[in-house]
């Protein structure tokens, strides 16, 4: 049997949940890579510098002539950055002839001269300015058929003071909080996904698992499970098939065989009786052919109660049935030397359960007990209001032979007869198509026989 710790490692839910995480994981990953790696390169530094440049161009105003007179940058966020930190930052506005039109506090020469000024169209460029290295960008303009050149810089202390103090920082910050509400995010809804995903697997699974001998008819639903499980279920709904076929063919064989052997056997007793021969070879040939009749019985009665067609059920006093146990093996006893005895700890105890059934049930498990309990002790029925036990004082059976006790053709030593060994077999057979649980326990000394009843198979009702 496979350890708790395998069962886990080898779920499926388990492994698409880990398999959610790690995706979740490496998407994390690789956010921080490409975020460091954005960093390392400058490219969130050109995109701003892109971004300013084109906010800035927003912002000319022309007069009447379409000439540009001033560059509005009251009320912006960084706007004040022009006229406070002039020699970290600043911006003009050029023509298509590279002439300045409009420039910021820091006047031109904060700019390169002519011969090394950076060319008129749209893209980043860095320049040097007493000993500091700037970064800029331009942007066109157009207007009334005109076109202009926005350009900005800013130094390159500004940008990675203003990127390793404040912007990686909260990006950390911003990352760490995004990849935990992520993970518990993403990990909560998968399980909640996975839980109704593998809900019809499990109704599946207890369905199969309630499937028995006496229910081999039952078969799996496909339609409440995933696409990707049905050919899996089809395949067991198959196998039940072939299962429940076989097992009728067996059944149908033994009760056949059973009765097909009961005309001959009357025939030879018949023949038997008729013949001249000695008193004690005749009884020796008709004990034999009892032995055979009565086995012949047994499988017509074990035939029938794997049938579960064959059952009537109504609601029945118990201790009426286990009276009329007693009384038709009485005889039997008294040949014996044991006595029967029964003791009630409910009145009115009522089970719904087929009579005949319930009587040959408790009629084997009294012959049972009888033909193991030595002389001059008791055989004891106690009706209780959800159980029925039958307890003998005599010599039991080993703890491991105790499983075999409801195996067919299995027979114990210390009894009295020449059964067959099916009596308890067909006990079992009858407790299963009542829904019942009957078992065998060690009474020290003795044998007790146990059939109990569960609620709502069988209804068991009492006045106590």
């Amino acid at each position: 049997m496979r350890s708790a710790k395998t069962i886990r490692l080898s779920s499926l839910g388990l492994r698409v949940l880990l398999a959610y995480v790690v995706g979740a994981l490496l998407s994390i990953t690789l956010a921080v890579a490409a975020a460091v790696w954005m960093v390392e390169h400058d490219v969130l530094a050109d995109l701003e510098l892109r971004e300013r440049v084109e906010t800035l161009a927003s912002k000319l105003k022309f007069d009447a002539n379409g000439k540009p007179v001033e560059l509005d940058v009251s009320g912006g966020e960084l706007d004040w950055l022009y006229e406070s930190l002039p020699h970290e930052t600043a911006y003009r506005l050029l023509d298509a002839q590279g002439n300045v039109a409009l420039v910021s506090k820091a006047g031109a020469a904060f700019w390169p001269s002519e011969s090394s000024a950076p060319q008129l169209k749209r893209d980043t460029f860095s320049f040097e300015h007493n000993g500091v290295t700037l970064h800029g960008a331009t942007a066109t303009v157009e207007h009334e058929g005109r076109q202009w050149y926005m350009q900005f810089a800013t130094s390159a202390r500004l940008m990675k003071l203003i990127q390793h103090k404040f912007a990686l920082p909260y990006m950390g910050i911003g990352i760490g909080i995004f990849s935990a509400v992520l993970i518990v995010a993403f990990g909560l809804c998968a399980y909640i996904t996975l839980r109704f995903a593998l809900k019809p697997l499990h109704g599946i699974s207890e369905a199969a698992a309630a499937i028995s001998p006496s229910s081999l008819h039952a078969r799996l639903r496909t339609e409440v499970v995933p696409a990707e499980i049905s050919p899996l279920v089809d395949s067991f709904n198959r196998a039940l098939e072939r299962l429940d076929q076989g097992y009728r063919v067996q059944k149908e064989f033994l009760g056949n065989a059973a009765h097909e052997l009961k005309t001959p056997l009357a025939l030879i007793r018949a023949q038997i009786e008729l013949m001249e021969v000695d008193g004690s070879d005749k009884d020796s040939l008709l004990s034999d052919v009892e032995y055979m009749t009565r086995q012949v019985q047994q499988l017509l009665l074990l035939a029938e109660a794997s049938e579960a067609h064959n059952y009537e059920f109504t609601t029945v006093r118990i201790e009426g049935v286990v009276e009329e146990t007693v009384s038709y093996l009485q005889r039997m006893a008294e040949a014996a030397n044991v006595y029967l005895t029964i003791s009630t700890t409910a009145d009115d105890v009522n089970w719904k359960a087929d009579r005949g059934a319930l009587f040959t049930l408790l009629k084997n498990l009294l012959e049972n007990a009888i033909q193991h309990a030595p002389a001059k002790t008791t055989v004891e029925v106690i009706v209780q209001s959800d159980a029925l036990v039958v307890r003998d004082w005599g010599p039991g059976l080993e703890a491991g032979q105790l499983p075999l006790l409801f195996e067919r053709f299995w027979r114990a030593e210390h009894r009295r007869d020449l059964g067959a060994g099916l009596g308890l077999s067909i006990c079992q057979e009858i407790a299963l198509a009542h829904g019942w649980h009957l078992i065998a326990e060690k009474a020290d000394p003795g044998l007790r026989f146990r059939l109990t009843i569960e609620a709502g198979k069988g209804s068991p009702t009492s006045n106590a």
